[in-house]
């Protein structure tokens, strides 16, 4: 495995993003780890997980994109802190774009956050996960309906490696057939499970073999085919 992925497994265990235990996810699942990005809270951390995206962002699509739409609520800091690493590593303009979850009817008004979307854009959206594409079911159609753009891809910080709604497929899988563009994650699971099985990290074992078995039938029941 990629020393930058070890790196951000071992930099979600720090902001106690990654957790491990007993979760209900938004799907309803019950999952034996979780992800929280609401986590990232300070800004030595933030300016941090902008340069992983950034740079994960740039592997999967290159430059040639003008902006980052990070959907309500997490993904609006997310495309911030992107956004700004891109420039400082890159020195490339990107702007950046989020909606509100209710339409704003005085002073700066509408739907959107940040840059307004205009016909010709290209567009790569930014979300911490993606369990099983139902986010991507609500995030679609706003920017498709604020004005003629490219959807180049999705960019997530973890690909829960699980089914989505409507197929054995990974939810990222999923969107790729669905939507017709890329998704893709700076880590999977497995990297994660094979980053920590046994492996202390700091004098702590994050991964034994009781929750890896866990982890496993996890896997048995939702996992992607």
């Amino acid at each position: 495995m990629e020393a930058y992925k070890q790196e951000f497994i071992e930099f979600m265990l720090d902001c106690q993003v990654l957790k491990f235990g007993d979760f209900t996810l938004k799907s309803g699942r019950k999952s034996p780890f979780f992800m929280n990005a609401g986590n990232y809270v300070t800004g030595a951390q933030l300016r941090k997980l902008g340069e992983y995206y950034a740079k994960a962002i740039h592997d999967h699509y290159g430059l040639d994109f003008d902006v980052l739409f990070g959907p309500a609520y997490k993904g609006i800091p997310l495309s911030v802190a992107a956004t700004m690493a891109i420039s400082e590593l890159y020195g490339k303009e990107i702007r950046y774009c989020s909606n509100r979850k209710e339409v704003k009817d005085h002073g700066d008004t509408g739907i959107l956050l940040g840059s307004k979307l205009k016909d010709g854009d290209k567009v790569v959206i930014i979300e911490d996960v993606t369990t099983s594409g139902k986010s991507i079911e609500e995030t679609f159609p706003i920017i498709k309906a604020q004005a003629d753009v490219e959807i180049k891809g999705l960019m997530v910080s973890l690909n829960r490696m699980e089914r989505g709604l409507e197929s054995e497929k990974s939810a990222l899988e999923e969107i790729k057939a669905k939507y017709g563009f890329e998704a893709n994650a700076i880590v999977t699971m497995e990297d994660v499970v094979i980053g920590l099985h046994n492996k202390p990290y700091k004098g702590t074992v994050y991964i034994d073999d009781a929750l890896k078995a866990k982890i496993d039938a996890y896997y048995e029941q939702y996992g992607a085919k």
